[in-house]
């Protein structure tokens, strides 16, 4: 994790941090092939990724492909997400039918749909606290998080005051019922490798 502070020259004439500014910087760094970055709270992060999660996130775009479109569909794309500093890049997205992006070329998070996260060790800690926190408040209706360790699914729908009410659990190998979210369709987990 690189977390940047105040002395660096990535601000702009207000001298306060900004997410654009964050990102033009690691655009200049030499980060590996590879490597996902976000970031998160104003902590960056950076992840190569693995087989496994290669795996796990193209099945799931593979199956939302039934009920989404490519040009409706992100991975590893930066959208930015309520809270201070908050630039995911998403390991699968949905966006809703009509989304725009914003006038910077991204998508706007009050247009996603879904979120799949999957995790790696050192950022689980994200996908269960700030990024929860951050897709309940931006309302995104089905968030899920696809654990290789455990073998399992966590679901979670009906965000509310910064929050999920709702949090289903479902072992790899058995369906995830989605079709009474706006997904709308019953994903198979049956084929998702353990790390």
């Amino acid at each position: 994790m690189i977390v940047l502070d105040d002395r660096t020259e990535m601000a702009e004439e207000s001298g306060e941090l900004t997410l654009d500014a964050m990102f033009e910087a690691l655009a200049k760094m030499p980060v590996p092939e590879g490597t996902k970055v976000e970031i998160v709270g104003g902590n960056i992060f950076m992840s190569p990724q693995r087989q496994t999660h290669f795996e796990i996130v193209f099945d799931i775009l593979q199956q939302l492909y039934g009920r989404y479109p490519r040009n409706r569909m992100a991975s590893d794309v930066r959208i930015d997400f309520p809270g201070h500093l908050n630039g995911f890049a998403c390991d699968a997205a949905a966006l809703a039918e009509g989304a725009v992006r914003s006038d910077h070329g991204r998508w706007r998070h009050q247009d996603v749909e879904f979120v799949a996260e999957v995790l790696s060790k050192s950022t689980a800690l994200n996908d269960y606290g700030p990024k929860k926190t951050a897709y309940a408040l931006a309302e995104v209706p089905v968030y899920l998080v696809v654990d290789p360790y455990q073998g399992r699914c966590h679901l979670y729908t009906q965000p509310k005051d910064g929050d999920y009410a709702t949090e289903t659990k479902v072992p790899f190998g058995e369906d995830l019922d989605l079709t009474d979210t706006v997904v709308g369709l019953t994903l198979k987990t049956d084929e998702f490798p353990r790390d």
